[in-house]
Formats: C-alpha cells, sequence, structure tokens
C-alpha cells in the first residue's frame, strides 16, 4: 500500500486549493475556468477504501477571466446558478491502483443532476503546515464529464456545423487539506 496520510479529517484550504475546468471553444482553443468559493472534508482511513472525499462548490464563483463569457456561464443555458447555487461532490469508493494513485469514484451533481464520475487521483504527500500541531496533505484528481449528462445543453453551432462549446468538459481538482494534531 501507498503513503497514506495520518488517519483522520482534514479541512481543504480553499486558498492553496483550486477547482478548475476545461472546455474546447469553437473546436480550436481551450477556455480554462476555475470556482474560486469551495469547501470541502478529506476523511482518511486506514486503507484507501476506508477513505472518503465531500465538497460543495458555489456556482456563482465561476471564473474564466472574462466577465461576459462568466455570466453566460452562469445563465440557464449552462449552470443556471439561480436554480442551482451549488455543485457537490461526494465519494463513492476509493481504490489504489499502484504507488500514489488511486481510482476515485464520486457522485458530481450539477444543475440538480447526480452522476457517477471517475477520477484518478494522485496522492502528493504530507508535510508541516504553517501554524504548530497542523499537518497538510496535497491531492490531485483528474476527471471528465459530457455536460450534456447533467442538463447543460446549449447547442451553439457555426456555419460548419462545429460546436461553439464541446460536449466534454475536463476537470481538475488540486488540493490542499489540513489536519489538526
Amino acid at each position: 500500500m501507498s503513503n497514506l496520510p495520518t488517519p483522520g479529517t482534514y479541512s481543504v484550504d480553499s486558498v492553496h486549493s483550486s477547482v478548475n475546468f476545461t472546455v474546447r471553444h469553437l473546436m480550436a482553443a481551450k477556455v480554462r475556468g476555475s470556482f474560486t468559493e469551495f469547501a470541502g472534508t478529506v476523511v482518511i482511513g486506514e486503507t484507501a477504501e476506508t477513505s472518503s472525499v465531500t465538497a460543495t462548490v458555489q456556482a456563482g464563483s465561476i471564473t474564466t477571466n472574462n466577465e461576459m463569457r462568466d455570466g453566460h456561464l452562469k445563465s440557464p443555458d449552462f449552470l443556471d446558478l439561480e436554480n442551482h447555487p451549488t455543485l457537490e461532490f461526494v465519494s463513492n469508493k476509493i481504490t489504489a491502483k499502484s504507488g500514489d494513485l488511486y481510482n476515485l469514484e464520486a457522485e458530481l451533481t450539477l444543475r440538480g443532476v447526480t452522476k457517477t464520475v471517475n477520477f484518478e487521483l494522485e496522492f502528493l504527500g504530507t508535510g508541516p503546515g504553517m501554524a504548530p500541531g497542523v499537518t497538510v496533505a496535497g491531492f490531485e484528481a483528474r476527471g471528465e464529464i459530457d455536460r450534456r449528462d447533467f442538463n447543460v445543453n446549449f447547442e451553439g453551432t457555426l456555419e460548419n456545423g462545429n460546436l461553439v462549446v464541446s460536449h466534454k468538459v475536463s476537470l481538475e481538482f488540486v488540493i490542499e487539506a489540513a489536519h489538526q494534531a
């Protein structure tokens, strides 16, 4: 078994973590964005299988560094912020692959639709935190969704039939979590 952090409850440090996404635009460029407001908990068990992750992301904190695009992403065409202010993430199962790599199966709720999504999870290690008695652990998780599975059905097309925004969305979570001894 790989080097799991010390068992216990770790709180996600949103200042030193990121919730990111990437989507193709006009089948040419990749638009990258993130959510800046989120909270989560990582519970480390004695094994990967007894560990879990939960998180809540504030949909209104989406940013792509373009105010007009961010406004469109908050609209009913995409996140429908008015009716669905949060995205929820709850792990179902974590299984060891090799070394510090794991499979993470989670329920992702977006626009009120919950689907199972698989992520590749990497444990990055642990170290002392900035405050006495605090240990931090680092993780990265990568997965992919089809936005249509979550009723994000905006289907803008160009004259040649290409989509304005691809169906595939890549997700990346870079997490630093702290455990108080």
